[in-house]
């Protein structure tokens, strides 16, 4: 099933999405999308209706240095355990909302990411059982003011700017996510093109490391980490990431 989010001429709803293309529609879910979502009937065609972040998460926690070349790019080691670091909720938006390129910063990255979408309250998960954990998959970009990054010392800044997390455009609940191929273009141009199968820490394992760490609740979000060739966006350019069996997620870049 895919779920999203959507905006229709008498509100805001959860939606499953059906079929694809010009015969894409929408059907509105009652309430939440969480166990076993009930459907009021209603129905629109998904070109008549606006997408956004298919969910608003408490917390979104991402995790850095998880694949080996992208590590490798930045002069860094990987770390033995997951490093993890929060990104507020008010960083969420949703396809086709603007990157804002904050005044703060002369530049701000790009990062492609598999987004795991927490389907249920857990507490101390162990790896074996994540899967129950997990409401489905969705596309992520960790959009990062570099030069803060590298100054701070820290990252909240860096990495917490209103938005400074695009998410969507819906969330894939039927996936095997240990191997998908993940693409991220600027402006058409191909910068990271990897597969999720190079994660260092798999998502079972990462799911497990964060939920001992925090109780994950149902909508939260698990950036999983970027592959190697992140680089800059300016004022007008437009990045898409693609990853296989989710979908695209594309978002235009401005100046704030």
């Amino acid at each position: 099933m895919r779920l999203g989010r959507i905006a229709h001429p008498e509100g805001v709803a959860f939606v499953s999405v059906e079929g694809d293309g010009a015969d894409a529609v929408v059907l509105e879910i009652a309430d939440h999308p969480f166990g076993n979502p009930t459907f009021t009937g209603r129905r629109w065609p998904l070109a008549d209706v606006r997408v956004l972040a298919p969910i608003l998460p408490s917390k979104v926690v991402a995790v850095g240095r998880n694949y080996a070349a992208h590590a490798q790019e930045f002069g860094n080691e990987v770390p033995k355990e997951p490093m993890i670091f929060l990104k507020p909720s008010t960083s969420v938006i949703g396809p086709n909302v603007a990157i804002k390129r904050p005044r703060a910063s002369s530049q701000v990255d790009f990062e492609g990411e598999l987004a795991v979408v927490i389907g249920q309250p857990v507490r101390n998960v162990p790896a074996a059982r994540a899967g129950a954990a997990i409401l489905g998959y969705t596309v992520g970009n960790d959009v990062s003011a570099r030069d803060l990054q590298r100054s701070d010392g820290q990252w909240g800044r860096a990495k917490g700017f209103d938005t400074f997390c695009p998410l969507g455009p819906w969330i894939e609940t039927s996936l095997d996510a240990s191997d998908l191929a993940l693409r991220s273009e600027v402006d058409g141009e191909v910068k990271q093109d990897a597969r999720t199968s190079a994660l260092v820490h798999k998502i079972p394992e990462l799911v497990e490391f964060v939920s001992g760490v925090m109780t994950l609740l149902p909508g939260d979000v698990i950036l999983t980490g970027t592959p190697e060739g992140v680089g800059p966006v300016e004022n007008g350019q437009q990045v898409s990431i693609t990853i296989e069996g989710i979908g695209t997620l594309t978002n235009p870049v401005q100046d704030a």
